[in-house]
């Protein structure tokens, strides 16, 4: 863990600034209580308060003895606190002026701005909550749905980090095991610890194996999934759009090339947050817009975590689709044959050359149909049919998924030491650093500046 020295007063803004019912300045620090009693005026001081209860009074200007506002001081006394430390919320009448104006009234009085996420930093830091757990704040404050609510409530409650720890703990344990027979020259180790090693070895592979199996799941759930509408101009993309919205959000005409930049929209099908981009058509063109346009599609598909690929059902399949389906060949993807209300042209044959036929779909936006037929298939991709975010440990983030990749590496390197019989020593090296990188995801084992760079996306008051 990281050696902090924690030793003063930290204070922010806690809520949006602008008209409201209530604004909250928070501090944070040994000390903030006998500070908040040098500008707050009650029935009694608030260094003779109990913890967790909360004053009326007035919050006075200590240079020219001005009230500035009547207020609610909540005092909570360390360590059964959010940041383990003594906390003074002063709830005030909600408006940007009085409240900047008591912030500077606390600043002046001997407390410091916070750094953003200074506070859940502090909490951190002082062991009330982990790596995971920290990063599961900002989640549960940005999420977009209530199942990416549940997933990040869930990293919270520490599934994820309980998970890991369990992992890191079997790893100790073989550490140990190995170390007692390095420090005892004279014992050979024996057939059957090497046998005792390679089934734990393998065992915290599988379960690595699993948990990385999930990742992309608690990526979606926390970042929606980045879907992108490709095809040629004039095959209903921008009306597959608004149905999806159920409203008018792109222009919509029989005008090839209508669409010339991208139309990002934030939607929910079955508690999956999707984030929905509906794209120019994809064809040649010497119009310099629409070219720059169709560059613009193309950058976003190959960045998305899914496309839907869309194609007139009503005419044979044409060049231009056929050059799009390439495009698109290694990427998640779904094709979707719209117009089925018309008589089809198009050769589910001929199409399957490019795409498997259950990633082919009839749909007609027209008439509003197969739209489930398309939830159930997205479903299917990326949850095995099943979306649920309450149950499992998830990876949160890019972060967790690469520290877990590379203890992964680490113990497929450490098993086959094992097999191959080397000496004691490479096999403690290669799950040492399992275990380090284990440790990374938690914040057992962190870079300051990873840290660091993880609360700065949190919000000033947070």
């Amino acid at each position: 863990m990281l050696q902090h020295f924690l030793d003063d007063i930290i204070a922010a803004i806690s809520t949006p600034l602008g008209s409201g019912g209530i604004s909250i300045v928070r501090m944070s620090g040994a000390g903030c209580i006998a500070l908040a009693d040098t500008f707050f005026r009650g029935k009694r001081p608030l260094t003779e308060k109990k913890t967790h209860t909360i004053s009326y009074g007035k919050l006075i200007d200590p240079q020219s003895g001005d009230v500035i506002d009547e207020v609610l001081v909540s005092v909570m006394r360390a360590p059964h606190t959010y940041t383990t430390e003594d906390i003074v919320e002063i709830n005030c009448h909600g408006g940007y002026y009085v409240t900047q104006r008591i912030l500077q009234t606390v600043l002046a009085a001997g407390a410091r701005l916070a750094e953003p996420g200074e506070f859940t930093k502090r909490a951190f830091l002082n062991g009330r909550m982990d790596l995971t757990q920290a990063e599961a704040v900002i989640d549960v404050i940005q999420s977009k749905t209530e199942l990416s609510r549940r997933a990040a409530v869930g990293q919270l409650e520490g599934r994820l980090k309980k998970e890991v720890r369990a992992m890191r703990e079997q790893l100790i344990d073989m550490i140990a095991s190995i170390e007692a027979v390095i420090d005892y020259p004279d014992y050979d180790i024996e057939e059957e610890t090497y046998d005792s090693m390679e089934q734990g070895a393998q065992a915290l592979l599988s379960r690595m194996d699993t948990l990385l199996a999930h990742a992309d799941r608690g990526k979606i759930l926390r970042e929606g999934l980045q879907t992108v509408i490709v095809g040629k101009p004039n095959v209903g993309k921008s009306s597959l759009l608004n149905l999806l919205l159920e409203e008018e959000r792109a222009i919509v005409t029989d005008i090839p090339g209508t669409t010339r930049d991208t139309v990002e929209e934030m939607i929910q099908i079955d508690g999956i947050p999707i984030q929905i981009v509906d794209t120019a058509g994809i064809r040649q063109t010497g119009d310099e817009v629409e070219r720059l346009g169709v560059e613009k599609s193309k950058a976003y598909a190959a960045q998305a975590d899914l496309i839907l690929m869309m194609l007139d059902s009503s005419r044979p399949l044409e060049q231009e689709d056929k050059e799009i389906l390439s495009f698109i060949k290694e990427k998640h993807s779904i094709v979707l044959l719209n117009k089925s209300d018309l008589a089809q042209q198009l050769s589910i044959e001929e199409l399957s050359q490019f795409v498997p036929k259950e990633q082919i779909l009839s749909i007609s936006v027209h008439q509003g149909s197969g739209l489930d037929a398309l939830m159930d298939a997205i479903k299917n991709m990326f949850f095995s049919g099943m979306v649920q975010a309450d149950e499992d440990a998830l990876l949160g983030n890019v972060r967790h998924k690469t520290a877990l990749l590379a203890a992964r590496e680490a113990m497929a390197h450490c098993l086959e030491t094992i097999r191959t019989r080397m000496p004691e020593d490479f096999i403690s090296m290669d799950l040492q650093d399992a275990s380090r990188a284990l440790g990374e995801i938690t914040g057992d084992v962190a870079d300051e500046e990873i840290i660091d760079r993880i609360f700065t996306k949190f919000c000033l008051g947070k």
